[in-house]
């Protein structure tokens, strides 16, 4: 049986890309855990020339739409930050629920390269399910196959890194 877990450490984590889809979330946490519409004020969120996930940036009087999920415990929050991986730093934001006039305390994964050329527009979520989600799950699902095992081995005192594979 399981440990119980702490809800101390239970984390909010804002999503605003792939991350959006059941099916991306489920690949990588192994389960689809509650989640509330919900914005970031003062973001923008930028397409990336050349891939086909988006950026979110600071940027005054932008809003960021997206959703937040709640009760992500301490492992599933490592992994998402293997997914994210070194392009994205993990930031504390304020977000505001949609379905309720509250604000929350969540993390949010923020473009690194506030100077990045290759990011412009504005990315859209309804476009990458038509597009790419298909074949996005199914390559999210092979890297995190070979990533989880890996890193069991890392931990188990190889040498390798989750940086290495991912490269």
């Amino acid at each position: 049986m399981a440990a119980p877990v702490n809800a101390s450490s239970l984390h909010n984590v804002f999503v605003y890309g792939t991350l959006m889809a059941d099916e991306v979330v489920r690949t990588i946490l192994k389960r689809v855990p509650p989640a509330s519409p919900a914005a970031l004020n003062d973001y923008h969120r930028f397409s990336i020339k050349g891939r086909v996930y988006p950026a979110i940036l600071p940027v005054e009087s932008k809003k960021v739409t997206g959703r937040v999920l709640l009760g992500i415990t301490d492992q599933e929050l490592d992994r998402l930050d293997s997914f994210e991986d070194v392009e994205y730093e993990r930031r504390t934001v304020e977000i505001s629920l949609l379905d309720k006039s509250e604000k929350l305390v969540a993390n949010a994964y923020v473009w690194c390269d506030k100077n990045d050329p290759n990011l412009y527009g504005e990315w859209d979520f309804e476009e990458w399910k038509r597009l790419h989600k298909k074949d996005f799950v199914a390559m999210i699902g092979q890297l995190i196959f070979i990533l989880w095992n890996v890193h069991v081995l890392c931990r188990n005192g190889s040498v390798c890194t989750r940086k290495i594979l991912l490269r």
